[in-house]
């Protein structure tokens, strides 16, 4: 069986470069559609690959909603976009912007004396994940809101910018203002 994603580009010479997330972005699955089946399990979700959950985080808004074959044709236009625009590995890209706007720090309330602090946390590998993705997804969809470009081409504009450390990249913003926010709790 051969390890194409859409029958196009190949999984195995992807690599996470961040050791933390190693775990928590799977790149094992070539059909990105799982039915739902690690959802039972506790911490299964690490285990559904990356464009996948990408896929997910797509459907999750009220447009969306439940459409897994318009999500999966967004995120297939994107992919091919940025192996159009870069010609390198569009999978690669998506690994690089995930581990790029993956905060490392946020912060808890707590009440101590009938006062409620601000606390700084580490987060939690799978938590950056999903808060990376949502980030992502979030900055696409204002991006494409009431513009000519398709959430394809718009997915793949914030993809881009965001493996590319670009300050214009919504999601990484949003990471940056959570990791100051934890900072001045200190």
């Amino acid at each position: 069986m051969s390890n194409l994603l859409f029958d196009k580009w190949d999984l195995s010479e992807v690599e996470v470069s961040d050791l933390g997330l190693v775990r928590y972005i799977c790149l094992d699955e070539t059909i990105p559609h799982t039915s739902g089946r690690h959802v039972k399990r506790q911490f299964a979700k690490s285990k559904v690959s990356i464009v996948e959950r990408l896929m997910n985080k797509i459907m999750k808004t009220s447009i969306n909603s439940g459409k897994k074959n318009k999500a999966y044709s967004i995120v297939d236009e994107a992919l091919d976009i940025i192996h159009d625009k870069t010609k390198k590995n569009p999978v690669q890209i998506l690994v690089t912007a995930v581990e790029n706007t993956a905060p490392r720090e946020e912060t808890t309330r707590i009440k101590y004396g009938g006062v409620g602090y601000q606390v700084p946390v580490d987060i939690s590998p799978q938590r950056r994940v999903d808060l990376s993705l949502g980030f992502i997804t979030r900055g696409t969809y204002q991006s494409a809101f009431k513009n000519r470009k398709s959430a394809g081409q718009c997915l793949a504009d914030e993809l881009l910018l965001a493996s590319n450390e670009d300050s214009r990249s919504f999601a990484l913003q949003k990471k940056e203002e959570k990791e100051r926010v934890a900072k001045a709790a200190h």
